[in-house]
């Protein structure tokens, strides 16, 4: 440790930091703009100028490295009048648009101006002027003059994105920021080079214009895509919501949100909500009151159940849907005794639980590994903050190692890519089994293959470094073949010292495994449901043509069923549903959603519902009491929580540990694997991702209309 004195205060801080960590540690602010804590050090804006004793010079207090006895003042005379001198000649060609400037209320350069800058200016040479970019449906460069070259965006295309997607070309005066040739900006993390451009030049083009930030309210609430569970701020104007960014939380999403965290809010206002429930009479839609429509569900539920049985019954639900949301589902199917109820739309093989599947450590832990294993993800478009976090660890050194049906560009060093179909995927592992059992001198599992050259190179990164995972993506979880994979993976753990996980699909994977939302006493999985197997259905959130592996096939099963209700945001399943129940998004309700780690995340409706929308708590609610299931007396989703997590509400924030496991007790037999194991794409994920009109129009979302790998 190494003792500073800072504006005469004392403070201890590592060998090696800058005099600015000096300043954090001790809760002094020094001015900046191109610093930010998450990237490589530029110090190209001088802005963080400060007088150090004995320097003949003000120094960059942000590439000023501390020693012992150093004498930093931070408000003195020399640095004062230092700062004001940079701030003078960053606004030299900065254009005076304020007053039209999205970024105007929170921008670092208009703040620190009010503080170092001067009342007029000395120059009366004309201004530069940068022409615009286009560079996408996502982010505009419509203003790239206000740019004062900080290159934060650069290097966060560099080190967090992992692909350099803009750079600084020219010099002086002449320097701007630009793609170079003309290309679009196409990362999945891409929108947070709004979040840390510290003036206007790289604003969100869905929002450009549609409200001043001093407008706008600002609720906290979690993401419901990925199982990352990202913070987020909802921005609320006239009760719409305008605009999502980040909430720092550096256990989870640090202070980064992927792109379909912050654009999907698109799909909220979209021509295709429900507003209305809707029942279908005669072939035609109709718009009735919700008692109307309640008592019809409710009639023909007694009705089917006493002409076919309550086994006739059945729910699909998402995994996007809250905590609460699955819990009641799950209750209301128990309680008309059915067990037909599942949220594993897109699996493959439907093995009886045996644990609540998780990540397997921390997904801060993620950022720290030494070696890594994934087997059957798109990494980076399926999971892009964990992406992030891996791509972190491999520029300090972690050896990546994968096994795909493509060989995917990830944005980060791949030592080892094994780029086979997927119904090679457990020969692949049994392969890299039998070298780790080689290297090791110990038994492999039987069964196992002989190693070939590319399993003996990722069993030997394995056995190196100190914390290694193994990371079962999507492909893996819905695989044919699901539970061999597992066991292999937890094999190679144990031999190795990795911790064995899957980075699970959705929201609240982990959440429906924990409420119970899927078979436990012999009913019918998803894919039975899917084909054919009930007389009533109810869709909770899902769309099967899109969120199954059915696919289209799903028009004809559900279609041959008797009714089917359809609980959705937007006008959904049309071709086959009888009754539409328009319920609330995460936006307009409160509930829970449990993240890949097993965290349990709360959030309040930041909007009130649109329309004649209602929570879908409450609608389960109601519906179980017209049908005369006991149990059902929630004032609160919170009264719910209470009771799916069988403790008072807000004191349960972790899935028991006892309850996370990945263990497997019964292998199956060997299998054939039927075929590829259906992955959504980036954009297809869900409902509101599908609805969100500038997500659709990006590279990504073309890439998979088209067919084509991401």
């Amino acid at each position: 440790m190494v003792e500073i004195e800072l504006d005469g205060q004392k403070v201890e801080v590592a060998e090696g930091c800058m005099v600015m960590h000096a300043a954090e540690k001790a809760g002094t602010y020094i001015p900046h703009f191109c610093y930010h804590k998450k990237l490589s050090i530029a110090a190209n804006c001088r802005m963080c100028l400060v007088d150090v004793e004995k320097a003949p010079k003000p120094m960059p207090a942000c590439a000023t490295p501390v020693t012992q006895g150093m004498i930093v003042r931070t408000k003195s005379d020399k640095a004062i009048k230092a700062q004001q001198s940079v701030m003078e000649f960053l606004l030299i060609n900065h254009p005076l648009d304020c007053p039209i400037c999205d970024q105007g209320g929170e921008c670092q350069l208009q703040d620190l101006a009010v503080g170092y800058g001067g009342s007029s200016s000395r120059y009366e040479e004309e201004k530069r002027v940068v022409f615009h970019k286009d560079v996408g449906p996502l982010i505009s460069m419509e203003e790239m003059s206000r740019c004062i070259h900080c290159t934060r965006c650069v290097r966060f295309g560099q080190e967090v994105a992992g692909v350099m997607e803009l750079g600084m070309i020219h010099r002086g005066e002449h320097s701007e920021i630009t793609t170079v040739t003309g290309d679009t900006v196409d990362s999945e993390l891409s929108g947070n080079m709004i979040d840390i451009c510290p003036v206007g030049a790289l604003t969100s083009k869905p929002f450009r214009y549609s409200a001043r930030t001093w407008e706008l309210s600002r609720r906290r609430s979690v993401s419901p895509h990925d199982s990352t569970g990202a913070n987020l701020i909802v921005q609320v104007k006239n009760h719409k919501v305008m605009r999502v960014v980040p909430l720092e939380n550096e256990a989870v999403n640090e202070c980064w949100i992927a792109d379909r965290d912050r654009f999907s809010y698109e799909s909220l206002n979209s021509d295709e909500r429900l507003t209305q429930p809707m029942l279908k009479q005669g072939g035609v839609w109709k718009e009735v009151d919700w008692q109307t429509a309640l008592e019809y569900v409710a009639n023909g539920l007694k009705n089917i159940k006493s002409d076919h049985g309550a086994s006739s019954i059945g729910a699909l639900v998402s995994p996007h849907s809250t905590l609460e949301e699955l819990y009641l589902a799950s209750a209301l199917v128990r309680g008309l005794g059915s067990d037909n109820i599942d949220y594993r739309l897109r699996n493959a093989e439907f093995a009886a639980p045996e644990g609540i599947r998780w990540l397997g450590t921390s997904i801060a832990s993620l950022s720290t590994l030494q070696r890594v294993l994934v087997v059957g993800s798109n990494l980076r478009k399926d999971h892009p903050l964990f992406a992030q976090r891996i791509r972190q660890a491999a520029r300090h050194g972690c050896q990546v190692s994968a096994i795909a049906d493509v060989a995917y560009d990830w944005a980060m060093p791949v030592q080892s890519f094994v780029a086979q179909g997927a119904s090679e995927w457990v020969y692949t592992l049994g392969r890299i089994a039998s070298a780790i059992a080689q290297e090791k001198g110990v038994t492999a599992p039987q069964g196992a293959a002989a190693a070939d050259d590319a399993a003996q190179a990722i069993a030997r990164s394995l056995l190196g470094g100190e914390r290694k995972a193994v990371l079962l993506g999507n492909g893996a979880a819905h695989h044919a073949q699901a539970t061999q994979l597992l066991a292999l993976a937890n094999w190679i753990g144990e031999q190795t010292g990795a911790s064995v996980g899957y980075l699970t699909e959705a929201a609240n994977t982990v959440g429906a495994q924990f409420v119970g939302a899927h078979p436990v006493n012999g009913g019918l999985n998803a894919g039975q449901m899917l084909s054919g197997g009930l007389k009533a259905a109810l869709l909770l959130n899902t769309e099967p043509v899109h969120d199954s592996a059915a696919g289209a096939q799903a028009i004809a099963a559900l279609a041959g069923a008797e009714m089917v209700v359809t609980l959705s945001p937007f006008k959904a399943n049309l071709e086959f549903s009888d009754v539409l129940l328009p319920i609330a998004p995460f936006t307009e309700t409160s509930g829970s959603f449990v993240n890949a780690e097993g965290r349990i995340q709360g959030f309040h409706a930041v909007v009130r519902p649109l329309g004649d929308t209602r929570p879908a708590w409450k609608v389960l609610r109601v519906l179980a009491n017209l049908l005369g299931v006991p149990g059902f007396d929630f004032e609160t989703s919170q009264d719910v929580l209470a009771r799916a997590t069988n403790a008072p509400a807000g004191t349960v924030t972790q899935v028991p540990a006892a309850q996370l496991s990945n263990t497997v007790k019964a292998v199956p037999a060997a299998t054939t694997a039927a075929g590829e194991p259906v992955v959504a794409s980036i954009y297809q994920l869900d409902g509101l991702l599908r609805r969100s009109t500038s997500l659709q129009l990006t590279a990504d979302a073309r890439l998979a209309r088209e067919g084509v790998a991401a």
